[in-house]
């Protein structure tokens, strides 16, 4: 589910930073998701099963959140509207929730694979390695 990011690459070059992040600020205002009430996260494709995984590891008053910004983002689609201005999401309230459970269950997945490819070597009884102990 994780995908390359500059942004470290950005972050650590001030100059480049100051340019990135109206740029950013302002394609995620054109992009208009927030004008239906919705969340960055909230655009993330739930056919993965690590994004399935992390909605269902979601609080119940987020999920609930979630469901119901999604709901409505449809209705106004169907209705060819927006939401009216107050109700738009606010770069304030336009925070990661879903992205943080995905990132610690790829790390956890991670980790499970690496353990189970592991190979443990049984000492050899009688061995000696240089400094005259046991392997």
């Amino acid at each position: 589910m994780s995908v390359p990011s500059l942004a470290n690459f950005i972050v650590k070059r001030p100059w480049l930073r100051s340019w990135m992040v109206p740029l950013s600020k302002w394609y995620k205002d054109a992009a208009g998701y927030r004008k239906l009430g919705l969340r960055s996260d909230d655009l993330i494709p739930e056919e993965n099963e690590i994004v399935q995984l992390a909605i269902k590891r979601l609080d119940a008053k987020e999920a609930y959140d979630r469901v119901y910004r999604m709901r409505r983002a449809f209705q106004c689609s169907l209705q060819h509207q927006l939401l009216p201005k107050p109700e738009w999401t606010t770069e304030e309230g336009d925070y990661q929730y879903l992205s943080p459970i995905i990132e610690e269950i790829e790390k956890e997945r991670s980790e499970r694979e690496d353990l189970e490819s592991m190979v443990i070597k049984k000492p050899q009884i009688g061995s000696k390695t240089h400094h005259g102990t046991m392997k």
